[in-house]
C-alpha cells in the first residue's frame, strides 16, 4: 500500500515575481498552456476555439461576487471599534453569516455601522446591523436592519471587493476590481471570490466559439471564502472541505449528458464547476440535477467522471485546488507542467494566466 499523501507532495517554488497584480488586457491575451497527452505548448487564450472540437461543451459556473467586505464601527458603552466584516452565506432576508475582524471584539446584541470605506474615511450612507450570534469557528451572524431587495442595494453601495489575500496584501482594491474580478457571463449573485478561469474570457472570444460550433453550459456555484483557507491537516485524507451552495439544472444535466452521448467532450472552466459537476455525477459518468450544498475533495486516488478537460488558472502550492488538477491530470505530469510554467514566466492566481489540461489518454476520465 502506497504512503499516504501529504502536504509536501504539493509543494513547490514560486518567486513573488510570477503572483499577478492585474488581469491581461484583453482579457483573452492572457497566455494558456496546453497540457496535452503529447507534451506542452504554449498558446494564449484567444487560441482556445483551434483547441477544441464542434461538438464540445464549455461549462462555466454563472455565479456573480458581491462586494462582500464591509467596513463600519461596533458600538458598545460609548465606546466605538473599528471593524470589518466578510460576508459568507445569507441565512434569511435580512441576515448573513460572516467572518469579522476583529471577531473577539464582537459578541451577541452589539450594534454595528458599516460606510463606504475608501483608505481610512468611512463615509456615504450607513448600513446598520445588529450581532445575533457566533459559532464555535468564528463565524457571526448578522441581522441587517434592511432585508431583501433593499439589503442587496445597500451592501452594493457600502461593500467593496473582496479581493484575495496574496492581491489585498500587495494593493489595495480599487474601481477597477469592479470589472475586473467579475466574469462577462455573471448573472446569480452569491459568491465572495470569483471562479477565476472564466476571467479570461470576452465577449469577442465567445463569439468565436458560438461559430465553430462549441457549445457552452452554465451552472452555479457560489464560491465561499472558504476557498482561500489553508489547509492544515499534514495528511491529505485527513482535510475537511468548507461547504459551498450550487445548482446544476435539469436542462444542463440533459444538455451534458447529450453531449457525450454525441460523442462531444465537457470541458470544466474552473474548479468550481469541476466540484460541482462532480457532486452531480454517478458513478457511470452520467450528470443528474443537483441543487443544495456541496464539500466535495477531489484530490489524487480519486477518479473524476464528469468532465474530459478541465481550463484552469496556476494555483498556489499546498492548495486544494491544486490536489483537484492532480486527480484529474495526474501528479506528475502536474508538476512537469508548473515547473514549465514558473520557467518560462507564466502569472499565477487569480488574475493571472491559465492552462487547458486532459488527462494522459484523451479518451475522458470516465471511459475506464
Amino acid at each position: 500500500m502506497s504512503e499516504p499523501l501529504t502536504l509536501a507532495d504539493f509543494d513547490f517554488d514560486l518567486p513573488d515575481a510570477l503572483i499577478a497584480l492585474r488581469p491581461a488586457e484583453p482579457r483573452d491575451h492572457a497566455r494558456l498552456l496546453h497540457v496535452t497527452p503529447d507534451g506542452l505548448e504554449d498558446r494564449r487564450v484567444d487560441a482556445l476555439p483551434d483547441l477544441l472540437r464542434p461538438g464540445d461543451v464549455l461549462v462555466f459556473n454563472d455565479t456573480r461576487v458581491i462586494p462582500a467586505r464591509l467596513f463600519g464601527e461596533r458600538s458598545r458603552d460609548g465606546s466605538v471599534v473599528p471593524v470589518e466584516a466578510i460576508l459568507l452565506e445569507r441565512t434569511s432576508p435580512d441576515s448573513w453569516t460572516c467572518l469579522m475582524k476583529p471577531g473577539k471584539r464582537v459578541r451577541p446584541g452589539d450594534r454595528l455601522s458599516f460606510g463606504d470605506r475608501r483608505g481610512a474615511t468611512v463615509s456615504g450612507p450607513r448600513l446598520q446591523a445588529t450581532v445575533r450570534g457566533k459559532s464555535a469557528d468564528g463565524e457571526v451572524t448578522l441581522q441587517f436592519d434592511l432585508a431583501g431587495d433593499d439589503l442587496d442595494r445597500a451592501i452594493r453601495a457600502a461593500g467593496v471587493m473582496p479581493l484575495p489575500p496574496y492581491i489585498a496584501q500587495r494593493r489595495a482594491e480599487d474601481e477597477r476590481d469592479q470589472r475586473d474580478y467579475q466574469t462577462v457571463y455573471a448573472r446569480q449573485d452569491g459568491s465572495v471570490a470569483a471562479p477565476t478561469a472564466g476571467l479570461h474570457f470576452t465577449d469577442r472570444l465567445l463569439e468565436t466559439l458560438d461559430q465553430r460550433g462549441i457549445g457552452r453550459a452554465f451552472v452555479t456555484l457560489h464560491v465561499g471564502a472558504g476557498t482561500f483557507l489553508p489547509v492544515k491537516a499534514d495528511r491529505i485524507e485527513d482535510h475537511r472541505m468548507h461547504a459551498e451552495r450550487g445548482e446544476v439544472s435539469p436542462q444542463t444535466a440533459d444538455q451534458l449528458n447529450a453531449v457525450r452521448e454525441a460523442g462531444g467532450r465537457i470541458i470544466a472552466v474552473g474548479t468550481t464547476s469541476t466540484r460541482l459537476l462532480e457532486t452531480a455525477c454517478d458513478a457511470e459518468g452520467r450528470i443528474h440535477p443537483f441543487s443544495g450544498s456541496t464539500d466535495i475533495f477531489l484530490r489524487p486516488g480519486r477518479r473524476l467522471r464528469a468532465i474530459d478537460g478541465l481550463m484552469t488558472n496556476f494555483h498556489l502550492p499546498r492548495s486544494t485546488l491544486l490536489m483537484l488538477l492532480s486527480a484529474f491530470a495526474g501528479q506528475d505530469r502536474v508538476r512537469h507542467a508548473y515547473a514549465h510554467a514558473v520557467a518560462s514566466g507564466y502569472r499565477f492566481y487569480s488574475y493571472g494566466d491559465t492552462g487547458l489540461w486532459w488527462p494522459a489518454a484523451d479518451t475522458g476520465q470516465l471511459r475506464s
